[in-house]
């Protein structure tokens, strides 16, 4: 499947270790955060930055995917470690290709967060060894980027999720996107872990884990106008319009804010 079609998935591992030195045997792989945890049959343990030439042999709910750990990085614009991860996948020819497709930064790496998505693209504690690979370009990967570390704790995850939500503007919180790749927004929160960029552009949403709370206006009419949005979710009916305010979507229990060009 080429990389800008693939689609997110959780994920069990089991690694292969390229090099002979590693050849002792896997105990265990876990995540921590963005890195790869593997515990060896010998008591070693090694993570993402000691992996750089390994392959993943991943069982996922379709095929088995093989995927090769390229490079590792720590990302230069995060505060906290997040480590960036090139992969490859083995195509059916035996080639291989990028996990990912280039962001506006012009990256292409991955990495791995422990959790698995729901049906509705929240992502949600999982039994370890449960995993999603996420892309750079991606909406999770920006969340973690922009300093949502879903790991951290129950309120951190929900903000994580209320992020997700706002940047594929998916107001009622079903997994249904109608943003458009290059709108511009502008992100920011009360905890001060994004804050505001401009008050130029006009307040957009509010939003929680669940989607918005209330919409001003949305944010690209072509894919979803206000009466459409009522109708496929009829929860915000009386909450579209002037009425909402940065004042009223904290009212309703807003975690996350932003704005964006009507």
């Amino acid at each position: 499947m080429p990389a800008l079609m693939r689609p997110l998935f959780y994920l069990a591992a089991l690694l292969l270790l390229a090099r002979p030195a590693d050849a002792a045997g896997l105990k265990s792989v876990e995540v921590e955060g963005t890195a790869f945890k593997v515990t060896l049959t010998d008591g070693r343990v090694l993570h993402s930055p000691e992996l750089v030439g390994a392959t993943l042999t991943i069982k996922t709910s379709g095929p088995t995917m093989r995927v090769r750990i390229d490079a590792v990085e720590r990302d230069p614009d995060a505060a906290e470690p997040v480590w960036l991860h090139t992969l490859s996948t083995q195509g059916p020819g035996g080639t291989w290709e990028n996990l990912c497709a280039a962001g506006p930064d012009g990256r292409r790496q991955a990495f791995p967060l422990a959790g698995r998505p729901r049906a509705d693209g929240a992502m949600e504690p999982a039994e370890p060894g449960i995993f999603e690979l996420v892309c750079t370009s991606g909406g999770r990967g920006k969340c973690v980027r922009f300093g949502y570390r879903l790991w951290t704790d129950a309120a951190t995850r929900n903000m994580f999720n209320a992020c997700v939500r706002m940047l594929r503007a998916d107001y009622c919180g079903d997994g249904v996107s109608t943003t458009r790749d290059g709108t511009l927004i502008d992100i920011y929160d009360d905890r001060g872990i994004q804050k505001p960029a401009s008050a130029a552009i006009d307040f957009e949403a509010g939003w929680t884990a669940d989607g918005a709370v209330c919409v001003r206006h949305v944010r690209v009419r072509d894919n979803i106008s206000p009466k459409k949005l009522i109708a496929a979710c009829p929860r915000l009916k009386d909450r579209i319009g002037e009425m909402c305010t940065e004042e009223k979507a904290r009212s309703l229990g807003a975690q996350i804010f932003n704005r964006s060009k009507p």
